[in-house]
């Protein structure tokens, strides 16, 4: 089934101060990014990719997230000034964390998922940081190669089929939400 995402305003949104529409397009790409790695986490299960704990799945729907979350620093570095493309993913950063802290707590209790979530978020940037990422060509094999070995560290392998969900996020679901996430991007900035 297609994921459908809104992803365009009205006229009368995108006449908002730059300022506050910055935060709310930042705040709305975070529900976006949440039901994208939500979507790729599922379609992990469909296709017969087998999580043995609900803490697995919130590990893969975080890895996605870390990876997108990279996705969207770098095209925003091509559409904004650095101050906005701090605030902007700042914004989107702790959006993130918060629906990770509201899900996790549904599903796991009341805890300090947050503080965790933004750590791992933090220790990604850095092994990001040396992957190459083109706005033309989006993003490199060692890119998809980093995103695609922390899936598979959380996937492990107990079950004889998990081995290959490197290559199913890699070489699938790492382009397709790259490119998701490249038009709900594009869409949210579009005049």
């Amino acid at each position: 089934m297609a994921l459908r995402i809104k992803s365009r305003w009205s006229e009368k949104a995108k006449l908002r101060p730059s300022d506050e529409l910055l935060r709310e397009n930042a705040q709305a790409l975070g529900y976006i990014l949440w039901r994208l790695a939500l979507d790729k986490a599922k379609t992990l299960h469909g296709e017969r990719f087998i999580y043995d704990t609900d803490q697995q799945r919130v590990k893969v729907i975080g890895e996605y997230l870390s990876m997108m979350l990279q996705v969207v620093d770098r095209l925003a570095y091509a559409r904004l000034d650095d101050n906005a493309r701090q605030e902007f993913v700042t914004t989107l950063a702790r959006r993130l964390a918060d629906h990770m802290q509201d899900n996790a707590s549904d599903l796991f209790g009341d805890a300090d998922y947050r503080g965790p979530f933004i750590d791992m978020l933090n220790r990604r940037a850095e092994g990001y940081a040396g992957c190459q990422f083109s706005i033309d060509e989006g993003p490199s094999y060692g890119f998809l190669h980093f995103f695609g070995t922390h899936v598979q560290h959380i996937m492990g392998d107990a079950h004889h089929d998990n081995k290959w969900v490197i290559d199913q996020v890699m070489d699938i679901d790492g382009p397709e939400v790259v490119e998701k996430v490249s038009k709900a991007l594009e869409d949210l900035f579009s005049d």
